[in-house]
């Protein structure tokens, strides 16, 4: 592996006493879009303010590119931030907004304006130099950020909730332009969010952060079909969830039945979780299905319709489908073993890859 741009070591961030990061170590390739995801105070805008420079570690390393960077200013990093509210400045137009950074470096005036226009190009606002900043819209500011941030060449672009304030059509259409844009650029992106499928549309790897501590990490895929404790679960997307009891390898027990599945590497009847995603279940005639369930309600959400499911121990099971249900019939449950996800509970990263290699092996 080459080395990372961005690598963090055993860090710690305190304030007032209190643990914001606990111990966080993780690294950064060159050229990838990366998201930091988490609920509110779980430490992932900590994180990218340590690596923009504004705020120091309590305790660990900071490395940009095999150097340490633990005490080195904002200033002095090839790193940008477009921020939440995006900081524009409302008296100046656009290209004065985006040449603001490049003046303080006192460039000279034909580079300067050579980047700015080169800028604008990359987010599409050409012929928008004079526009003033209060005549934009939602979108075109974010880009007008994000010109800004290009224009000064950084290795690293942070982007802290840049979407949070949009509408969800454009902050949709701001989605697809930022992950071009990083395909095209070839930069480093590192995004923080708290939207979940944000995250799984955006990027080529997530942190999933908890309480200051990153729990899990790995692509969109990994994230999404092999999370490894009940909180990643529950947080990304919807998930059934339910207590089971792993009878051997690839052989579980769960709803007063036992399935084949495709985990292994737990202790023989060891109480577990299983995880099963909405749209892997299908409702079916009862003699076919491998759960019986009674419908209880559903709702219409355009793509499909979300059920809600009962068996007979009291399990509750959300259906995603395009067909509608009868609430309060009876209906069968069908999934595959792939479908099914064993989860160890409250199993850290590290012993879910031990884990994983002993019973591959």
């Amino acid at each position: 592996m080459k080395q990372p741009i961005i690598s963090f070591q055993n860090v710690v961030k305190n304030y007032d006493g209190q643990p914001v990061l606990k111990n966080v170590s993780f690294d950064i390739e060159e050229g990838k879009f990366y998201t930091l995801l988490g609920p509110s105070g779980c430490g992932k805008t900590t994180i990218l303010r340590i690596i923009a420079g504004f705020s120091e570690p309590t305790k660990g390393d900071v490395y940009f590119q095999g150097q340490k960077v633990n005490h080195i200013p904002a200033n002095k990093r090839q790193v940008n931030t477009v921020f939440q509210d995006y900081a524009l400045f409302p008296h100046m137009n656009v290209y004065e907004n985006v040449a603001f950074g490049l003046k303080i470096k006192k460039l000279p005036a034909d580079q300067i304006d050579a980047k700015v226009k080169e800028a604008l190009q990359m987010v599409r606002l050409a012929g928008f130099e004079k526009r003033g900043i209060n005549e934009m819209s939602g979108g075109q500011r974010q880009r007008v950020a994000i010109a800004r941030a290009l224009a000064n060449e950084p290795k690293i672009l942070l982007l802290d909730e840049p979407l949070s304030a949009l509408d969800h059509k454009l902050r949709t259409e701001m989605q697809y332009e930022l992950r071009n844009l990083q395909r095209k650029l070839g930069i480093t992106f590192i995004f923080v969010t708290h939207d979940q499928e944000e995250a799984l549309a955006m990027s080529d790897e997530i942190f999933v952060l908890n309480n200051g501590n990153i729990v899990q990490s790995g692509s969109p895929v990994d994230i999404y079909d092999e999370p490894i404790n009940h909180y990643v679960a529950d947080f990304i997307g919807e998930s059934n969830i339910v207590k089971a009891t792993m009878v051997r390898d690839e052989l579980v027990h769960f709803a007063g039945h036992n399935f084949a599945c495709v985990d292994g590497g737990m202790r023989p009847n060891e109480a577990v979780e299983v995880v099963l995603r909405p749209e892997d279940l299908t409702l079916t005639m009862v003699e076919a299905g491998k759960i019986t369930v009674q419908v209880q309600t559903q709702l219409f959400r355009g793509v499909h319709y979300e059920i809600i499911c009962q068996d007979q121990d009291g399990n509750e099971w959300m259906v995603h489908s395009t067909r509608k249900a009868v609430p309060g019939k009876t209906y069968g449950l069908n999934f595959e073993p792939e479908d099914i996800h064993v989860m160890r509970f409250n199993e850290s990263e590290a012993d879910f890859d031990a884990r994983l290699e002993s019973y591959e092996d």
